[in-house]
């Protein structure tokens, strides 16, 4: 393996310091940081991922509540949830653990969440400002990567950035994202995904490659530039095993490349905290510097 590590476990302890010490700000002023999640149904990832959030919560100080629904919950059950957050003042932020069971109509659910609490921002209205080039609430998992690459010092400015998959969570916002005409931003973003013809010639012109396609070893070291950078952002499960979309052999030519774990996940769960003490800082009429 010649590539280095793109260390998503150091940087996320980094970031969950720095939301720390911006929730005991808030604290200090009299306003209360609060993370909701609403859990619906019995799979167990989700449930697992649930409670790793709850855990990140308690680490940096912030309260979490969790709704949990069963599996044969009605979709006026799931939007009564919702419902309860939005009005809750002890939640600054929340979000609708996703997948939904089969029967519910996940859009309708986001478009009930209100905005200004989206904590995974997914919302159309947040989606939206992003695209008009006004961020202010940004999914989790395309913050987490852009983050990423600048703690470890990778510029984004003037590279070529090929995104293989066009996902809601996180290849469609992430091409936007990066591609803002900003500082640490301002990259030249090419959409793709796992039918396109001639991929890996695509793949192979990039500066920075993000593989988001759920598709596990879809992008191997042929087709990577040596010397580029490599990530891997979408996950698939064989079993309980995790399952990359990056093939082993991409460490052997790429310059830097996440780890198949510790890599975008801890960065994606980080940014979910970010997201809720800036949702805080905005109600309490703060703002970070």
């Amino acid at each position: 393996m010649g590539a280095k590590l793109l260390d998503g476990e150091r940087v996320a302890a980094e970031v969950r310091a720095e939301v720390r010490d911006r929730v005991e700000r808030l604290r200090a002023a009299g306003v209360r940081v609060g993370l909701g999640a609403i859990l619906v149904g019995d799979d167990p990832a989700s449930a697992r991922y649930v409670e790793m959030k709850a855990r990140d919560c308690a680490s940096v100080e912030i309260a979490s509540r969790v709704v949990r629904l069963g599996p044969d919950a009605s979709q006026a059950d799931v939007l009564a949830a919702v419902e309860s957050l939005n009005a809750d003042p002890e939640v600054s932020a929340f979000i609708v653990q996703l997948p939904l069971p089969r029967h519910l109509d996940p859009d309708a659910v986001l478009w009930a969440i209100d905005p200004a609490k989206d904590a995974d921002g997914l919302h159309p209205v947040n989606l939206g400002e992003l695209a008009l080039g006004r961020p202010r609430v940004v999914a989790c998992t395309p913050a987490g990567i852009v983050e990423l690459l600048h703690r470890h010092g990778i510029v984004l400015d003037g590279a070529h950035l090929v995104v293989v998959g066009r996902g809601l969570t996180i290849g469609r916002p992430l091409s936007i994202l990066a591609s803002l005409p900003r500082a640490g931003l301002n990259a030249a973003v090419t959409v793709v995904h796992s039918r396109v013809r001639d991929l890996a010639s695509i793949v192979r012109s990039a500066d920075i490659v993000v593989a988001a396609a759920g598709s596990p070893g879809l992008v191997t070291g042929a087709m990577v530039r040596p010397g580029a950078v490599v990530v891997g952002a979408g996950t698939s499960f064989e079993g309980r095993r995790l399952l990359s979309d990056l093939a082993d052999d991409v460490a052997d030519v790429a310059a830097w490349v996440t780890p198949r774990i510790g890599g975008v996940g801890p960065m994606t769960r980080a940014m979910l905290l970010v997201n809720t003490v800036e949702a805080a800082e905005r109600r309490a009429g703060r703002s970070e510097p």
